[in-house]
């Protein structure tokens, strides 16, 4: 049986469509490279370009790429070493913490840290106001709660192959919100010029709060064992009246007058999947 035209004509436009059939690369600025894909490497993609002679090999670098759609229709994606998750699967992605010296100024406080994805991470904080050493003999009773967010900081530059040495590890700042409550007893003076303490004294609830910046480092030990050390600084309030009760446990903040808070302290914690 002969062939119809219409059957040639399909046959034509077929092989047609086969034979100008492109690769497609997908930059990250959204610029769309038709080419031919010649190789793959570790750091480039190597590829012919159909208005040049196929002896001439452009190159780009991987880093630069979202993906490449392949004639076929296969997708390939390209992801940065040094935040792709798949290079941290052995990493534990948990911390349970403790404030190491908190019982010593009144309070016993824990946290939770948990990696969200390469050089990001989320912790909260609860402190327990009273379960600790009362040193000023305040009789305090209460909690705070804190809640941050983590940026670890990534190198200057980048070299193949470079990644995060544990994906909870490094310098880092964090954005942090803070609030409290608890009840303590304030003593009244009997005479301000002899600062002299009567055998009277009140029940003070109060209520505070910051937001502040922490700057940090955390060291992390096979992958088992870390030590956060962090210091910060930040706006604060308070409902005390008493002057001289700047600190609330789980930070310190001034009068209204320099509404300053600041924190520090030294956690150790355990990682687990």
């Amino acid at each position: 049986m002969k062939p119809t035209i219409f059957s040639t004509l399909l046959m034509f436009l077929i092989f047609g469509s086969i034979a100008s059939a492109q690769d497609l690369i997908m930059k990250k600025n959204n610029e769309l490279i038709k080419c031919k894909i010649r190789e793959i490497g570790l750091d480039e993609v190597k590829y012919n370009l159909p208005e040049y002679s196929a002896d001439v090999l452009f190159a780009i670098d991987k880093d630069k790429i979202i993906k490449i759609i392949f004639e076929n229709g296969q997708e390939m994606e390209f992801q940065k070493e040094m935040t792709n998750p798949a290079n941290y699967l052995e990493n534990k992605k948990n911390i349970i913490k403790i404030d190491f010296l908190s019982p010593l100024t009144g309070n016993t406080t824990f946290a939770y840290e948990r990696s969200l994805h390469p050089g990001r991470s989320v912790e909260a904080t609860i402190g327990l106001i009273g379960l600790g050493v009362d040193a000023g003999n305040r009789n305090a009773g209460g909690a705070f709660a804190k809640f941050g967010y983590k940026y670890i900081k990534d190198p200057d530059f980048y070299l193949r192959g470079m990644r995060y040495a544990h994906l909870l590890k490094g310098s880092y700042i964090k954005p942090e919100l803070a609030i409290g409550f608890y009840n303590h007893d304030v003593w009244i003076y009997r005479d301000w010029s002899s600062s002299q303490y009567s055998d009277k004294k009140e029940r003070e609830s109060v209520f505070s709060g910051t937001v502040q910046l922490v700057f940090g480092k955390q060291w992390i030990m096979d992958n088992a064992f870390a030590v956060d050390f962090f210091l910060g600084v930040g706006y604060g309030f308070s409902s005390s009246n008493n002057e001289y009760s700047t600190y609330h446990f789980g930070y310190s903040v001034m009068d209204e007058s320099f509404p300053l808070a600041f924190s520090s302290g030294l956690k150790i914690g355990y990682l687990f999947k």
